[in-house]
């Protein structure tokens, strides 16, 4: 510790004498103290001067309080207890004297106190474990990874110089000098040669070095600190993936699909990785694109699948040639060797197979109501097993409704009832039926077959008048006219235009008068008045087709009171409006009429 005596007075240490005047700055050399020192305390730092003597600042009397005290008397200044650099590295103090009567002798002066380090920590490493990677094949002299320790001493002196080595490999082998650090930066970097550094030949794929770093620049008296560096050697597609086998075989039925065999291949890269897995690929003897090959993602096995039918009888044998490739390129001095291709040998069997129909479906145009058992169709199935010889059979698989019959030895089909173009079974005039052919394998197979017959139309229907109710007003003068169509079951040419009529009652036409409105209505008019009553009016109806057909039908016709367009009719029967029934009316009306007339003349 170095004592200093300030104020006219010689500075131990320093061989000088200053001398002050009153009411100047005092002047204080800066002193420094050690961390760690032991008891006892306080212990003598330093000198400030005479007179009295004040200590002022962080460290004196504010917080930490009470590190340095001084001789109010000397101006001696101590450290009262032990320091820790790493905590506080200097402290900043004024010194300030007074005379006995506590007048302030000389300005307040800074005493800088600075706290000498000693090596009292220890290289860190923020974590215990490090792990870092390097490629298989890496030249000598791959960076591998960067090994930082901390040391919380000065680092401007060798207490926090770092110095790293490695003290342990394990395994040792190949060799126990494998990697190297970087003793100054903590760079791990390969020692070992590319060919060495081979992932598939060394006995393991990880290494632990024990590094160890010392801070006094590596002396023997230094401090130490430890940490584990865990290395991978991480794969590179070094190797080619190689068929076990040069031939794989295979049997798949005709007309079936999926997976006929799964190809295995050996590869010493590492599994799950893309230099590992295998891409497969078809390059010869698949014209068709009948075949596909995906990659088993569980065991890298290729699973070769049928995905268009094949046929016996056009091909029995396949001869493919399937190619595998890594997922990554080989490295560039690698090479895909002969067992990167293998040869499938595939065989079809033969099944037998149901007769097919041609053409499907089978379209005919028939006119409807030809006479029972006309030819319709003829039938043609032909058996796809053409190195067998079969027979073929017919039989009618659905017939809706009912109207056809097949021979089963020729495949004719004639009708067993009368085809009706207006049934609920045909439907835009096409009525289809399914026919079955089934041949005499073992065991037996079949085949359907569709036949659209499609009816042309007959004129069969006779036209029919609508609505079969219809309302006109009793006076003649108001809405005594109703509308009335014609509808037929028939298509054209054998329906409209209609030719709407009276029916062939005598003097009808005296009260009813029918007029065509366009080719398929009539409009009914009331002559003249009649009472309200409902009356059946006779009507016939003709069609166009060649022969035309008719009908004879009545419509009701009420005739009704109207009032502010209002209809008011009767719901009683219907009278007939025939002629006996005008004549009635006319004879009563007459009567009537000569009864008034003659009572008349004799009232004159």
């Amino acid at each position: 510790a170095m004592r200093l005596v300030v104020v006219g007075l010689n500075i131990l240490g320093l061989g000088q004498t200053l001398t002050y005047r009153s009411k100047r700055s005092l002047l204080v050399p800066p002193m420094i103290v050690t961390e760690n020192q032991r008891a006892p305390f306080p212990r003598p730092i330093g000198k400030s001067g005479n007179h009295i003597f004040r200590l002022t600042g962080p460290g004196a009397d504010q917080d930490p309080k009470g590190l340095f005290i001084i001789d109010t008397d000397t101006g001696e200044v101590s450290v009262s207890r032990s320091l820790d650099r790493e905590a506080i590295d200097s402290y900043k103090l004024e010194v300030s004297t007074t005379d006995f009567a506590g007048n302030l002798i000389d300005e307040p002066t800074l005493l800088l106190i600075t706290v000498i380090d000693q090596n009292d920590n220890r290289p860190i490493f923020k974590e215990t474990r490090y792990a870092g990677e390097v490629l298989e094949g890496s030249p000598t002299g791959t960076t591998v990874m960067r090994m930082t320790a901390f040391d919380a001493d000065d680092p401007a002196t060798d207490n926090a110089a770092l110095r790293y080595n490695i003290v342990r490999q394990s395994p040792d082998k190949p060799s126990p000098n494998m990697f190297y650090i970087d003793a100054e930066k903590g760079d791990i970097v390969t020692v070992i040669s590319p060919t060495l550094l081979d992932r598939e030949t060394l006995p393991t794929t990880t290494y632990e070095l024990e590094i160890v770093a010392k801070d006094m620049a590596g002396s023997e008296v230094g401090l130490t600190g430890t940490a584990t560096a865990t290395i991978t050697i991480t794969d590179e597609n070094d190797h080619a993936p190689e068929f076990t086998h040069p031939l794989f075989e295979a049997s798949v039925n005709e007309g079936s699909t999926g997976v006929v065999v799964n190809l295995t291949v050996d590869d010493r890269d590492d599994p799950a990785t893309e230099a590992w897995r295998a891409i497969y690929s078809i390059i010869n003897g698949d014209p068709t694109q009948s075949f596909e090959i995906q990659t088993n993602p569980d065991n890298n096995e290729g699973m070769l699948s049928v995905v268009k039918p094949l046929d016996y009888e056009a091909t029995a044998f396949h001869t493919l040639l399937i190619k595998v490739e890594n997922e990554d390129p080989l490295v560039p001095d690698v090479g895909y060797g002969p067992s990167a291709t293998a040869t499938v040998h595939v065989t079809v069997l033969d099944v037998n197979e149901g007769p097919v129909f041609f053409p499907d479906p089978l379209t005919v145009t028939k006119m409807e109501n030809i006479p029972v058992g006309s030819f319709v169709a003829s039938l043609n199935a032909t058996d796809p097993d053409i190195l067998q010889i079969q027979n073929i059979r017919y039989a009618v698989l659905r017939d809706p409704a009912g109207w056809l019959s097949v021979n089963p030895v020729r495949g004719t089909v004639n009708t067993s009832a009368s085809l009706d173009r207006e049934s609920p079974y045909v439907h835009d005039n096409k009525y289809t039926a399914v026919f079955i052919a089934t041949d005499n394998g073992n065991p037996p197979a079949t085949g359907t077959g569709t036949l659209v017959i499609h009816l042309e139309d007959y004129n069969d229907n006779a036209p029919y008048v609508v609505p079969s109710v219809a309302r006109v007003c009793e006076d003649a003068h108001d809405m005594n006219v109703a509308i009335v169509g014609g509808r037929d079951k028939d298509l054209p040419p054998n329906g409209a235009p209609f030719k709407i009529e009276l029916g062939k009652q005598p003097g009808i036409d005296k009260t009813w008068k029918v007029t065509r409105v366009n080719s398929t209505h009539s409009q009914i008019m009331l002559l003249h008045s009649l009472k309200k009553a409902n009356y059946q009016l006779p009507l016939l109806i003709t069609d166009s087709g060649v022969p035309p057909l008719f009908n004879n039908t009545e419509v009701k016709v009420q005739v009704c009171v109207c009032k502010k367009n209002k209809m008011h009719c009767s719901s009683a029967h219907s009278h007939r409006a025939s002629l006996l029934v005008l004549l009635a009316t006319l004879l009563l009306a007459l009567l009537c009429k000569y009864h008034h007339t003659h009572n008349t003349q004799q009232q004159r």
